[in-house]
């Protein structure tokens, strides 16, 4: 195992239990369903997901997701900005305890990015992969502009400007653009192991400080 591989390792899994007939029950049948959708999406990926078999795994009538989603399509989209809603709150959350205006702000959300591209690459790839793009919902957009926000606002931080200016967007840019890209490598083996003299955290550290700099 390669040493950006073992960093990656021990990021926190993305969990999420089987949905039953009994959860439903005891539960929401909206929350049930994406719930499954995620699940087959994970396992199958995108372009395999059907709405029979979400149906069968949250245990439910083929004709209940018609009570809260019009289509495939939106099943697929609720699932997608379930896990924009996740990935935002890690992001957050990974910032707790960190020194303000530190690189350190920057490397952690960045790791947390890797994390999520690495740990739920169905819905990383249902979001970057094309499908999304083709679809018109302001919902997908102000989600991304949201997690964007997060990184802006870090990056703004640590070069004291008093807001978003265009250098701190500049840079920003730059930044996301990285962890974006180094994601989908580290996602495929076989490119992950061109890495293999870096370590994770320390190559995001680098490149932190490089970019704020």
């Amino acid at each position: 195992m390669t040493s950006i591989e073992k960093s990656h390792s021990t990021i926190s899994q993305a969990t999420g239990q089987s949905v039953s007939k009994k959860a439903y029950h005891h539960g929401d049948l909206r929350a049930a369903l994406i719930e499954a959708t995620r699940q087959l999406v994970e396992e199958k990926g995108p372009d395999s997901f059907s709405v029979s078999e979400a149906c069968r795994r949250a245990g439910v009538s083929t004709a209940a997701p018609y009570k809260h989603f019009k289509d495939k399509t939106e099943m697929l989209v609720a699932t997608v900005l379930e896990g924009m809603d996740r990935h935002r709150d890690k992001m957050l959350a990974a910032l707790q305890g960190v020194p303000e205006g530190s690189p350190e702000r920057i490397t952690a959300i960045g790791m947390e990015y890797v994390a999520f591209a690495l740990n739920e690459p169905g819905i990383f790839r249902l979001k970057f992969g094309g499908f999304t793009d083709r679809i018109a919902d302001p919902r997908l957009e102000e989600g991304g502009q949201q997690s964007f926000g997060i990184l802006l606002t870090e990056v703004a931080k640590c070069l004291g400007e008093p807001g978003i200016t265009d250098e701190v967007r500049r840079r920003g840019f730059l930044l996301w653009s990285f962890v974006h890209g180094l994601s989908f490598i580290l996602h495929d083996k076989g490119l992950a192991e061109k890495g293999e003299d870096f370590d994770l955290h320390t190559l995001l550290e680098d490149v932190s400080e490089r970019m704020l700099n």
